[in-house]
């Protein structure tokens, strides 16, 4: 009994300390192409045109970049900067996960009569479609060295879930995609990031 009881606090206060966190797992690949890029050093974004055409939504990236870049050491000087950070993003909202149910048997609503004399109900099942919206996240980052426009650094993460908070997702994206700057490893790998719920 006394071990019942011991287990069952022992569960709930782990499912209470989890709870308040959730993951953010990204696949991430990432190169680095040229000469190590120093700690400290100074960039600036580089929007492409279809990047200036919506500068809200470019400026909102480049925010959540900025907060990673530095974690890593570099920082942000417009007037004097040696790289150029150039950041593509890719969203896609899908109505479903890829293995989702499209139907599932609802409650039981409305009773068919059987028979106009004998009055007995015949209890006919509903169906409803029953997924939440599942989103597809892409990243990418490219770093430039601005004396010669060489390409010096390039990352890439995905992540898919059921998550709908672009900002909290995409800032753990970006970090795992900088995860091991500026000499990461080869190949892609899974880079798990722990976020607040």
């Amino acid at each position: 009994m006394k071990f019942a009881v011991c287990l069952a606090v022992s569960c709930a206060v782990l499912l209470t300390a989890c709870s308040g966190m959730r993951l953010v797992d990204s696949d991430v690949s990432a190169y680095a192409t040229g000469p190590t890029i120093p700690a400290g050093a100074g960039y600036r974004f580089e929007r492409l045109p279809s990047q200036q055409a919506t500068p809200q939504q470019s400026a909102a990236l480049e925010s959540l970049a900025q907060v990673a870049l530095a974690k890593v050491g570099l920082h942000r000087n417009d007037a004097a900067a040696q790289y150029a950070v150039q950041l593509e993003l890719r969203l896609a909202r899908e109505p479903r996960a890829p293995w989702d149910d499209l139907y599932e048997v609802d409650d039981y609503f409305g009773d068919m009569p059987t028979g106009p004399r004998h009055g007995s109900l015949l209890r006919r099942p509903s169906f409803r479609l029953n997924y939440d919206p599942y989103y597809r996240r892409e990243v990418a980052l490219v770093v430039r060295r601005l004396s010669d426009s060489q390409l010096v650094f390039e990352t890439r993460a995905k992540h898919d879930g059921r998550w709908p908070d672009d900002e909290a997702v995409l800032a753990a994206m970006l970090q795992a995609a900088l995860q091991g700057f500026p000499n990461p490893a080869s190949g892609v790998r899974r880079v798990v990031m722990e976020i607040p719920r």
